[in-house]
């Protein structure tokens, strides 16, 4: 009988694993900015930019007035507290504080992401304006 794995296979899987882990972590720690802001957006138009230092409860409403999600900033970070929808998922979702995360309620077709503030400054060069 043939062995399926040897010393030597244990070792490198070991090792190719102990690296993918390491790399996800440093990528994460120093290639994932924070962000400074959250985007709120209703069926694509913007809702309202939000600053994460203010801790404050955001009341988003549709067309008519009716509020159908509420996010709440706390502690530089963002997280949907209540919505109307049937499913919720989005109320489920983890807190989001680093630049390009979001969270997303489909049947009510609001989208949270956090950004930086460009302070007035383009991040487009002028020879591509």
């Amino acid at each position: 009988m043939h062995k399926r794995f040897g010393k030597s296979d244990v070792i490198l899987i070991t090792a190719t694993l102990v690296i993918a882990i390491v790399a996800l972590l440093v990528t994460k720690k120093f290639f994932m900015s924070g962000g400074d802001e959250v985007l709120i957006t209703i069926d694509g138009e913007t809702f309202g930019e939000y600053s994460l230092l203010t801790e404050q409860t955001i009341d988003i409403t549709d067309s008519e007035g009716k509020t159908i999600n509420k996010l709440k900033i706390s502690g530089g970070k963002a997280n949907m507290i209540w919505a109307d929808c049937p499913d919720k998922l989005c109320v489920k979702h983890n807190e989001i504080s680093k630049e390009n995360e979001s969270i997303i309620c489909l049947p009510n077709k609001v989208t949270a992401t956090i950004t930086k503030s460009s302070g007035g400054v383009s991040d487009i060069d002028s020879v591509s304006k």
